[in-house]
């Protein structure tokens, strides 16, 4: 497994190394002892997988009492993933990184607790699956505006209009919005 971290160290992307031929691949998704020595000794309690059509953007959330640490992968189509640094005492505090990730680069981000996540899909579809370090609270969930113009995230937009969940048009500006 190739292992990268990025502008924002914390938060790490896995290139799984995949076998295949005629036949199809195998690819190793997981290993807990590299996972430890890499990212740090995090349990995960909660696996998920979403299904979203081109064009959705969804985040950027976090939690503030339980929050959650989330290894995320693209089993089909593509996404355009985020996270950004919500930890106050960070020197990466209000910093964000996004990486593409798709059915063909198989790539894994971890997105630390601390960090509010989310993503934009780029394809006709995408399923996404992610294993979580706590459980999901929505009483709990913060919702920091996906265009906040603090932040200027650099969405790969191509001058569509995202279609965002009523919570997420609703969401906080980065300055309203309590970190950790």
């Amino acid at each position: 497994m190739k292992v990268e971290r990025l502008a924002i160290p914390d938060v790490v992307l896995f290139t799984p190394k995949v076998f295949g031929d005629e036949r199809g691949f195998f690819m190793e998704t997981f290993r807990q002892e590299t996972f430890d020595e890499v990212c740090g000794e995090h349990k995960f309690v909660q696996d998920n997988h979403s299904r979203s059509s081109r064009s959705i953007l969804r985040g950027l959330h976090y939690q503030l009492k339980h929050p959650q640490g989330k290894l995320v992968r693209v089993v089909r189509g593509e996404v355009f993933d985020v996270a950004v640094d919500m930890r106050t005492s960070s020197a990466t505090y209000g910093k964000w990184v996004g990486v593409f990730l798709n059915e063909d680069n198989r790539q894994m981000l971890w997105v630390p607790p601390g960090f509010a996540h989310g993503f934009y899909v780029t394809s006709d579809d995408a399923e996404f699956v992610y294993k979580c370090t706590d459980y999901y609270a929505p009483s709990d969930e913060m919702s920091v505006h996906w265009a906040d113009t603090i932040l200027s995230i650099d969405w790969p937009l191509d001058n569509i209009e995202p279609r965002v969940s009523d919570k997420d048009a609703r969401g906080m500006s980065f300055v309203e919005a309590p970190g950790y």
